[in-house]
Order: structure tokens, then sequence, then C-alpha cells
């Protein structure tokens, strides 16, 4: 009776949006600024530097659920992920990533640094009677799924906004992976750089992608991709 009174409980209401990503090299990647400095605006959560820093704690399980279906290019998957920017953890948020045929959504919620604890110790029950529907469906799956906290997943984005369609253009770089550690709030663990050392070029929208952007974002000989940061990173383990 308890589970099926888990699955009744309102779930928060998602959005879909389109996303596409694209692998640059540092050449495409200050072409792109050059051309995006001039016709989007900088997210005001941006540091002098014009980026921030990301820190995320993606979950899966010991069948690698959540991998596999990335790898294997499933119609619809989600992931569930706690992160925060810049080192600051008086904010920190837990979202789930869903995509479905191609369009993608995410619903989030404020998590505190103690409940982050408690959840790390594997402390959960507190999820379970919370009124915030996220914190109760991460509960679910960790109880059916065995979903845990898996691998950590650092890197630096410059982001741009642009109003008309909702567009928002990041450029992700020094993605690295904290390796067997799964402790969110450790600055001092071990981090490696993920191979090749990748540039990433991701595009979100709304219902159309205005054509000032199009032309900014357009580079020769650049296919889309559907590299994910998550999976980049589970090759250590």
């Amino acid at each position: 009776m308890e589970q099926k009174a888990i699955w009744l409980l309102p779930t928060q209401e998602q959005t879909f949006r389109h996303e596409w990503k694209h692998v640059i090299n540092y050449c495409d990647y200050l072409i792109l600024r050059n051309r995006l400095q001039v016709i989007a605006k900088q997210d005001y959560h941006v540091r002098e530097d014009g980026t921030y820093q990301i820190r995320s704690l993606y979950f899966d399980n010991l069948d690698d659920k959540v991998l596999l279906e990335k790898l294997n290019g499933y119609n619809r998957r989600e992931k569930f992920r706690i992160r925060y920017y810049n080192g600051d953890t008086s904010f920190i948020r837990l979202e789930k990533k869903s995509k479905i045929n191609g369009l993608c959504s995410k619903v989030s919620a404020s998590i505190t640094s103690e409940q982050c604890e408690r959840l790390l110790n594997n402390d959960t029950l507190w999820m379970k009677v919370s009124d915030n529907p996220l914190f109760v469906e991460l509960y679910a799956k960790m109880m059916y799924q065995q979903l845990r906290p898996k691998v950590l997943v650092d890197y630096v984005r410059e982001p741009y906004i642009y109003e008309a369609g909702n567009v928002r253009v990041t450029i992700d770089t020094q993605i690295k992976t904290g390796l067997y550690n799964q402790n969110l709030f450790d600055t001092e663990s071990i981090s490696v750089e993920v191979p090749d050392n990748q540039i990433i070029l991701e595009v979100k929208y709304d219902s159309f992608l205005p054509e000032v952007i199009q032309n900014a974002v357009r580079l020769n000989d650049r296919r889309g991709t559907s590299y994910s940061k998550y999976a980049a990173c589970r090759m250590y383990g």
C-alpha cells in the first residue's frame, strides 16, 4: 500500500525543449565566443571571466541502468543528479533530466547541504514524507531501482541567453571525473580530465531557434552528437 501511495503523489509539471550538441575544437570555440558575445547576454551567475564551475553527483544502480539507456540510445530515459555552482553549497539543486523522442525536460528542487549529507549516508526516509514530489520520486526509485550516488562530474560552463525562443547556448570545458569518490563536498578529492579534453557546445530552445542564433552557432563540418558528460566520466568506474 505504501508503494502505491508514492505513485499517486502529484509530479512536477515538465516542459520539454529541443536540445542539440556538438563536439567542437578550440578554434571553433573562439569563433563562437566572438559571435555570441555580440548578440546574446551572459547568465548573471557567471564569474568575472564569464564562466561558472559546476559540480554534479549523478545516480545510477549496480546494473548501470542510466548509463546503458544512454549508450543504447533509448528514446525514453531519465537521470537524477545533485549539483551546485562555483563551490557555493548554500544553493544546491536536486534535478531530474528526462529525454523523450529527442526532446528534453528538467525538473528541480532546492536541497540543503544537510539533506545531501543525509542522502549520502543512506538516510533517505525524510524524502519519503517530503512535500516535494521530486524527493518522493527519487526515494521511490532508490528503493525499487536501487539508484545510488555513482560519480562526480566537474566542468566549467560558459553560458549565453537569447530571449526570443528562450534560447540557452552553453560551452562546456575542463570536464573531469571524481573517479570513485561520491562525496559531493570533498573539494580535495582527486579528479582527472576525460579523454581528448572535449569542448561541448549545447543549444537548448523551446518551439523555434531564431535565425540569428542558427547563424551564430553554425560551424562547417560539425555534426550533432549525443555526447554525455556522465557517460564520459563513467569510463573510470
